[in-house]
């Protein structure tokens, strides 16, 4: 499965009921499982952003809805990338002319 990195920062509505992050947490984990990917890593994080997800999902779509799903909810926002591992990244470089 694909693996993406989301950068989220809290949104003025998430900081006033950041005592509740917790529970959103478990709550975007199980809306991410529906979606059939999986939370690998969540790390709070200091400085421009406030937390960090390494996910999976099962592709481009499914992590596009995953995270515009977040956002719809007003909470954060959030920046995603798509990661790819050492092995593809080596099979990449390798196929360039």
């Amino acid at each position: 499965m694909p693996t993406y990195v989301a950068l989220v920062t809290y949104t003025e509505r998430g900081l006033q009921a950041v005592r509740e992050s917790p529970k959103r947490l478990d709550a975007a984990k199980a809306l991410l499982k529906e979606m059939g990917g999986e939370m690998r890593q969540v790390f709070m994080t200091m400085g421009e952003f406030d937390l960090l997800f390494i996910y999976e999902a099962v592709d481009d779509a499914t992590a596009a809805r995953f995270t515009l799903s977040l956002g719809m909810l007003g909470n954060v926002r959030t920046r995603t990338m798509k990661a790819f591992p050492e092995a593809a990244y080596r099979e990449i470089i390798a196929s360039l002319s």
